[in-house]
């Protein structure tokens, strides 16, 4: 069974972080949130989402995946943070994937994991880079090797159903979309 860690961070854009969450669990993913803190996250919008564990505790272990979500200052908190920073290193490292949507992506710009990428986010959300040979597109969803990125909370559920096909099956995410559906 894959196995995904969410980082989750003060601010972070609530629709994208439970989506992600949610999602995941409904293709039977073990996935694992984990706040940056201990104890209860407040998003951006007032929405608190208590995490699994604490980062400190979830980095501890390997996972196929690790998924950013956006928002604003969430993103920025993310970015700061040097033990994700070295997590995402060693994931990349190993070939695992590494997610991220909305304002996320600039989480990766600040390590370098994207340079002579081609990749989508939020709009604006890497203008303070100066990144060699990357290409952002307005696409919804990107993939270049093992990164993904999106756009943002608009996006969020194709976004996941996108993650859950990568890391399972076609079939799999047709099951969980169509259950959306009905």
């Amino acid at each position: 069974m894959a196995s995904v860690i969410v980082p989750i961070a003060e601010g972070c854009e609530e629709l994208e972080a439970i989506t992600i969450l949610d999602l995941l669990v409904r293709a039977g993913i073990n996935v694992i949130s984990a706040g940056l803190v201990s104890g209860a996250v407040k998003c951006a919008r007032g929405t608190i989402i208590v995490p699994d564990t604490s980062l400190d505790d979830a980095i501890k272990h390997e996972y196929d995946m690790i998924v950013l979500p956006g928002g604003l200052p969430g993103a920025d908190h993310l970015m700061e943070d040097k033990r994700l920073q070295q997590q995402l290193k060693d994931i990349a490292q190993s070939g695992g994937y590494i997610a991220a949507i909305c304002a996320a992506p600039k989480v990766l710009a600040n390590i370098g994991l994207l340079d002579n990428k081609t990749v989508t986010c939020y709009p604006g959300a890497l203008d303070q880079f100066d990144i060699p040979g990357i290409q952002i597109t307005e696409k919804a969803i990107v993939q270049d090797g093992n990164i993904i990125t999106s756009r943002g909370p608009g996006t969020a559920i194709d976004f996941v159903l996108y993650l859950i096909e990568v890391l399972t099956s076609s079939a799999l995410r047709n099951e969980v979309e169509t259950a959306l559906k009905r």
